[in-house]
């Protein structure tokens, strides 16, 4: 008990210390992932502060039998690791709706969810930012069958 209990303190005491980089006060461009056939989402990040951000993503899927999209809105604290790379974490909420069509069966519903996030990016000299996250999901009344939904993806980001 008593290793666990210096272990989280220092890992929070890092967490608290850890200086941040000047983060970009815009990134435009792609989330590439695979959330249930949320393949492809536009990723926008806009700064608040200098080691905070407001990230909004707009997903969509369309198959043979299901159309869908999805909103999500995320609170982002980002600490710099070394040199260009950053890690970050936040948490945040999204909407979405979905449409089901097959052999003759039509259905339809919207969706509220709460999602988290964590994942570690690369700033390079030129105005362009890549990264990797995760992104749990839990949902309720029509957010898939057990109400959870995980997403690791790529971005592509463009900074202004």
């Amino acid at each position: 008990m008593k290793k666990l209990f210096i272990t989280v303190s220092l890992f929070v005491g890092f967490v608290f210390t850890s200086q941040a980089q000047k983060i970009s006060e815009n990134a435009l461009g792609l989330r590439l992932g695979d959330n249930d056939g949320f393949g492809a989402e536009v990723s926008y990040q806009r700064a608040i502060g200098n080691s905070n951000r407001f990230e909004a993503n707009l997903g969509w899927r369309n198959s043979k039998n299901v159309d869908a999209t999805k909103l999500t809105g995320l609170y982002q604290w980002v600490w710099n690791i070394d040199g260009n790379f950053n890690w970050y974490a936040g948490g945040g909420a999204g909407l979405g709706s979905w449409r089901y069509n097959k052999n003759g069966f039509s259905d339809s519903g919207t969706f509220v969810f709460a999602a988290g996030d964590i994942g570690v990016e690369y700033d390079f000299d030129i105005p362009l930012l890549l990264s990797l996250d995760f992104r749990p999901e839990f949902g309720g009344s029509g957010y898939y069958e057990n109400n959870y939904g995980s997403d690791i993806a790529i971005s592509v980001r463009y900074q202004f």
